[in-house]
Formats: C-alpha cells, structure tokens, sequence
C-alpha cells in the first residue's frame, strides 16, 4: 500500500521524465534523451523531442505559498511568517536531501523518499497557515493544492567538464570545503553556471528612462552610511521571517541600523545607532556576494553560510550608495515611518521572472543591466549591483502579507497606479572590486535557487524619523541634491 503522502500528484508526474538524469549516481554528469511532453510549463528547460541535452543539476520546486495568500489579520502576521519560514527550511532540507542521495534510486526513490515527505510536512505547515488566518477573519481554502512539490532540472548547456564553478574530480571544491559538508555531489550543484555569465561589452544598451513632466519632483536625498565597515552580517530577515533565526538561508549585508536582526521590532530599530551620517537609523540590507577562489570564509560551517550552500570568500563592497529620487510625472509624498519594501525574489529561480528586479552591469556601462545574467566587466571596471525600488505607497500599509502588494512600481510613463501615492524611491547601488582573472562570483541565496543571479533582492525597512524625511520630501521636491 501507498502511504499517505508519498502518493503520485499530478505536481510530481511532470518531473518522472528527469529523475533518472538526476539519480544516475556518483557526481557524474547524465546524458539523457527527454521526452518532450514532460512538463508544459514556461519555466522547464526540457530539451526539445529527439534532443540529447547534458544534466548536472536539478532543484526542488514548489510553489511559493506566501503569494497565494488572501489578506491576512493583523493578529494572525506573526503566525503566518513564521510558519511560512518553516516552509522555506522544509524545501531547503529536501534539496540538500536531494543532492545527498544522488545514485541511491530512480523515480520511486525520489518521490517517496523526498517529494512525498516534503509534502506531507508542507500540508500540515499550510494547515497552520490557513488555521491562524481563520482564527481572526475567513479561513483560506485552496491553500493546500500548493503542498507539492517537483524537480526542476537544470541544464549544463556549455559542456563543462566536472572542473567548472570551483569542483575538482577528487570530491573536493575549490573553497577548501568537501562538497556539502561531507554530502556526496553536493558541490557540483551549488554554484552558478558558465551560462549564468555574459561580457558586459556584448551587452546592447537597454537602460530606458521616462521623459520628466512639468510637475516632475527632480532632487535627490543621500544617506551615506558607509559600506559595513563593522561587518554587520546576519542570515536573518526581520521582514519575512520575524523572530526566526537564520529565516533567510543566506548572508545579508546591513548599512545604517546598527542593530537590524531576524529580531528587531520597531522599538528596537528606533532606540538602535545607526551607520548613516544624517541620523537615518532604516536598515539597508543585502545578500552578500561571494568570490569563489579557494578561500573559505568564517560561516563555512554555519547555519546561512556553508550549511546553507553558501560558500567562497564574501566581497566587501568597493562602494554603497544609498539616496532617494523623485518621480517623473509628480510631487512626492512622505513614506510612513515602520514601512517595509522588498524588491526583487529570492526565489525567482522556481517562482519565474515576475517579481526579478535587482539588475547587475559594470562601472561605464551602466546603461547596460541584466536582471538574469552576472556581468563579466573590463579591467579597471567593478561590478555593480542596482536595486530600485517600488516607488508608489497604497496611502495605508506598512506591510502587506506578501510583502509587496502595499508598494507598486511606477508604470512606464511614471505615473503611479490607481490607488497608490508616489513616495521617494529608494535606490541602493552597490560596487565591487573583481579581477577580471577570477570571475567566480556568486550571489547568496536559498539553496535550491542555486545562487542564480536573478533571485538578488534588496530589503529595506524605514527608520527615517519624521523630521528628516519631511526635509527629504521637501528637498526631493525642490530640485535640490541634500543629504
């Protein structure tokens, strides 16, 4: 008999035709002929019918249930986030499951060794979710048709030997750690792939800006608040998983507040130093980039770190620009103090581009931006991380359930959406010193996402105080450049 939860779900029988490239054992790399009616959606890499395509990888894939939540309680945030948080380490223990148990099975083994617990344990996770929101308004229903889970294969499409994204045939990385953590083939999995790079020279323009309007607000308000000279570093994010320790699964790097964590409230953020010059306590924060050149850095063995995939020496960022714009097409209002903004996904390698927004380019071609490519910048030229972000405010909320819809982006013309105000835009711009020599660079992430460059996002959470942002406001307003 089937034990409940290990059960074939329609969610899991589009993947059977890529088990066997991922199970073929040993850290090899399978050739496999795919059937081209194995899955229909957008995301898939199948090969085309009658093709020969070359695997070194898969993920677990599982939809992303804080998206599909209805507005949740207020009384019921706290539950929620955490529960969600529970999901996110549910599907990182099953990758790393995945990626441990290569060559011990086929099909079977796959969905009733791993899909099937992962999602028996999701169900019982989206149980609480819906319980807690029913609770306090209308109980969710639907919810539980996201519970499974599949694997997502990724493709080797340049013919790289075992050697590439710092893995050597003995078993050992580059980084100086055993693959995983002493988990068999887990380093072959874990790091960017040669496609995932692009020169930058090669890149056609594609910068677009809308022509300002006559009620254009044209100034500028600057933050400086250093580039974490103090090494404020932590795997929390006190946005989407408040109270949880290592919520984010990856490193995040922290300007201006000087007590930001998976902990803070907002008492504690408006009691807490800050890094910025101008008393700005907001906490600016950051996946960290990582350069994977053979040396290891202090998290090599700790949770967000290498427990988490993450490994290679972190950057410290050459510079960090942080200031607010206006709009084009009008006058800005205050942001509320407390209101958060997330921008990009850190899941977008299984969610899909929707919500990708960070962009990567180089110093003199930033009229050029990638949002799914790393740039392989000139000599003399850093890497640079931009991330714009939501500049429109629904007039109400400082958060949202999934943490996005309170914000909006400007549509093309500038203009903000019915129902929403036009604030400050936040700009976080972010250089990096990388020889040219040794390009290996790789951005921290959750697990399963492979550290793939279009899951980079920026968080932001605004502890301004209302005396400084009515003097931005009124400076941005002005035309004029404060700060």
């Amino acid at each position: 008999m089937r034990q409940r939860g290990h059960r074939r779900s329609p969610f899991m029988t589009k993947t059977a035709a890529w088990v066997a490239a991922l199970t073929l054992g040993g850290g090899g790399i399978a050739v496999v002929t795919a059937n081209a009616n194995a899955g229909d959606s957008s995301q898939d890499t199948a090969p085309r019918s009658g093709q020969q395509q070359k695997w070194t990888a898969g993920t677990v894939d599982c939809p992303d249930v804080g998206l599909k939540l209805p507005a949740v309680p207020r009384q019921a945030r706290t539950e929620v986030d955490r529960n969600l948080s529970r999901l996110d380490s549910q599907v990182a223990d099953a990758y790393q499951r995945l990626i441990a148990s290569r060559g011990q099975g086929g099909e079977d083994f796959v969905r009733n060794s791993i899909l099937g617990p992962l999602e028996s344990r999701r169900t019982a996770t989206i149980d609480r979710i819906a319980t807690a929101i029913g609770r306090s308004g209308q109980r969710p229903s639907g919810l539980e048709a996201s519970a499974p889970c599949t694997i997502k294969p990724v493709a080797d499409t340049t013919g790289a030997d075992q050697n590439q994204n710092g893995q050597n045939q003995n078993g050992q990385n580059q980084d100086g750690q055993s693959q995983g953590q002493g988990q068999q083939g887990q380093g072959q999995q874990q790091g960017p792939s040669p496609d995932d790079f692009v020169d930058i020279t090669r890149v056609r323009p594609n910068v677009q800006k809308p022509r300002p309007g006559r009620n254009a607000s044209k100034g500028l308000f600057i933050s400086r608040c250093g580039r974490n000279e103090t090494r404020h570093l932590n795997p929390d994010n006190v946005i989407v998983a408040p109270g949880v320790s290592n919520g984010a699964h990856h490193m995040h790097d922290y300007v201006g507040n000087a007590s930001a964590d998976g902990f803070s409230t907002n008492d504690s953020l408006a009691a807490a130093d800050t890094t910025c010059s101008n008393g700005d306590q907001s906490a600016y924060y950051w996946p960290v980039l990582r350069l994977r050149d053979g040396r290891q850095e202090g998290d090599a063995n700790a949770p967000g770190g290498g427990k988490d995939a993450n490994v290679g020496k972190i950057l410290r960022p050459a510079t960090v620009s942080i200031f607010f714009r206006g709009s084009p097409r009008s006058k800005v209002t205050a942001m509320p103090r407390f209101l958060r903004i997330i921008t990009g996904d850190a899941k977008s390698f299984t969610n899909g581009p929707a919500n990708a927004n960070a962009s990567w380019s180089c110093t003199g071609f930033e009229n050029r931006r990638l949002k799914d490519k790393y740039p392989l910048c000139p000599e003399d030229s850093r890497v640079v991380r931009t991330f714009n972000f939501q500049s429109c405010w629904d007039g109400q909320n400082i958060d949202s359930a999934n943490h996005r819809t309170h914000v909006a982006f400007a549509q093309a013309n500038g203009v903000c959406p019915r129902g929403f105000r036009a604030i400050p835009q936040l700009v976080q711009r972010i250089t990096y010193d990388v020889d040219p020599e040794n390009r290996r660079i790789a951005v921290d992430s959750f697990p399963e996402q492979l550290h793939k460059p279009g899951t980079d996002h920026g968080d932001f959470v605004n502890v301004i105080s209302d005396g400084l942002m009515k003097k931005a406001v009124t400076c941005i307003n002005s035309g004029r450049r404060c700060g």
